[in-house]
């Protein structure tokens, strides 16, 4: 009788398990989308600038000084160290939870049963030897070793596990990115700074050559050739002048600090070459081909191990829907009295193992599995996305070079065409051949055509320095 109800419970059980596995709601799941157009334009060179060292690819000696500062001083990318650390020390407890837990306990007490009770009564009459009688109160001492491990039949615990690691990379790949974007903004400030350096120089050329037309002006006036109006219009202009020379200083100031910042220190002078942006010139930039932004760029990289974590989170999750083992085991010494502990009888010893299910209520479950299915497919967009962004960016950036080449050498043409314009109409005004507003018009056009090109110059060498870091370079050591 008792062996037919065995089987009957075990038959159920079976049928229980069997609906458990059966039953796991089947979900809308979607492959990620690599692919990426054969070339950014139609050159087909696999040459790629993301392969050099930024050390090798700046050649300022003052710029990869404040660059290499940065990457032991910045307090964000130091931060970011940190939380590649938590990923480190979650690996760790991803790692232990699928490994036996063995453990060591001991302990005392004492324990005073009512002499009228089942217990009491046993206690009793109870002889430990031939004379000896239970004592009372009766003590207790123990000591043993126990171990707990769920059998990872179904992987859940490894899959966590291998989830935990692909994370703690993606860190590490979201460190690299961090790395790659501080250079290109200290190089871009960097590049900045020495663009406001030579727009003060040109003020104040501007400054020494506007206070020598006034000069000429008042001589002139002096000498009834001219009237009061041009001696105030030069004046204002020298002083125009004068006042966007202190706007450029206190850019100079920001620009310093913004870079002192990045660096991790207060703010100091920023050292950098004198005469330094007439003699950088950018660089052409070898673009390769898209297909080696997968490997270059580490936000690709990130974006690739986040979705693989993902898909084993919904591994894990799915895994929730079917049986676990157990086994626990036990094994040491207990008895009433210190003296016994080390005899054969005070040994015990357990071993168990069961299997647990879930069969009703399952609502909790089937909703983390779907949010994992969500989360999943929100990775693959993310992945999907941010490879179309890199993609676009190395594309904006190439226009944006070959754009401003042209730019550059028409402005050049513009700037030397007004330069000489400028002595021109300074020896017509002399000989009253021109008037003095064309020499006004004359200078205020020639220093706006060269505070331009120098914003020219700038965008080209942001430009070479923003594909740089589309192109995933920088980070590699």
């Amino acid at each position: 009788m008792y062996k037919g109800k065995a089987i009957k419970w075990l038959g159920l059980g079976l049928v229980s398990l069997a609906y458990t596995s059966c039953s796991v709601p089947a979900l809308v799941q979607r492959a990620e989308n690599k692919s990426v157009p054969a070339a950014f334009v139609t050159d087909h060179d696999t040459t790629n600038a993301a392969q050099v060292q930024w050390k090798k690819f700046f050649a300022d000696a003052y710029l990869t000084s404040l660059i290499d500062t940065a990457l032991q001083n910045n307090q964000e990318l130091n931060i970011t160290l940190q939380e590649i650390e938590i990923s480190r020390n979650e690996v760790k407890v991803r790692q232990g939870e699928y490994l036996p837990s063995v453990g060591l306990r001991a302990g005392a007490g004492v324990d005073k049963v009512a002499r009228f009770t089942n217990i009491g009564a046993l206690e009793a009459t109870t002889e430990i030897e031939p004379g000896k009688e239970m004592p009372e109160p009766l003590q207790d001492y123990g000591i043993g070793a126990y171990a707990n491990w769920e059998v990872d039949v179904w992987h859940k615990l490894r899959n966590a596990k291998k989830a935990a690691v692909h994370r703690y990379l993606a860190s590490v790949e979201g460190r690299n990115f961090m790395v790659t974007n501080l250079i290109s903004e200290i190089a871009n400030s960097y590049y900045e700074l020495l663009a406001l350096d030579n727009q003060l120089a040109i003020i104040q050329q501007n400054i020494e050559i506007q206070s020598n037309v006034l000069k000429t002006v008042k001589l002139q006036k002096e000498a009834a050739k001219v009237t009061e109006l041009p001696v105030r219009r030069f004046q204002a202009q020298v002083l125009h002048s004068q006042g966007l020379q202190y706007q450029v200083q206190q850019k100079i100031t920001e620009t310093e600090n913004r870079i002192n910042f990045l660096v991790g220190r207060f703010p100091q002078p920023v050292q950098r070459a004198k005469n330094g942006f007439d003699n950088v010139t950018p660089q052409a930039v070898q673009a390769g081909v898209p297909a080696q932004l997968l490997a270059n760029r580490p936000d690709i990289r990130q974006a690739e191990l986040e979705l693989a974590a993902a898909k084993l989170d919904v591994q894990v999750a799915r895994a929730n829907f079917y049986p676990s083992l157990g086994l626990t085991a036990g094994v040491g010494l207990q008895a009433f009295s210190p003296g016994y502990l080390l005899k054969p009888e005070s040994l015990l010893f357990s071993l168990a193992g069961d299997v647990a299910a879930p069969l009703v209520n399952r609502n909790a479950i089937k909703a983390v599995y779907s949010s994992a299915n969500a989360k999943q497919l929100q990775a693959v967009y993310q992945y999907e996305r941010t490879i179309l962004n890199a993609y676009i960016e190395v594309a904006n950036q190439l226009s944006n070079i070959s754009n401003l080449e042209n730019s550059y050498r028409l402005k050049s043409r513009e700037v030397e065409a007004l330069t000489q314009s400028i002595d021109i109409s300074n020896q017509l005004f002399a000989s009253a051949r021109a008037d003095y507003l064309e020499v006004l018009l004359t200078q205020r056009e020639a220093q706006e055509s060269r505070f331009e090109l120098i914003e020219t110059k700038v965008q080209q060498l942001n430009a070479m320095v923003n594909i740089y870091r589309a192109l995933g370079g920088g980070w590699k050591e």
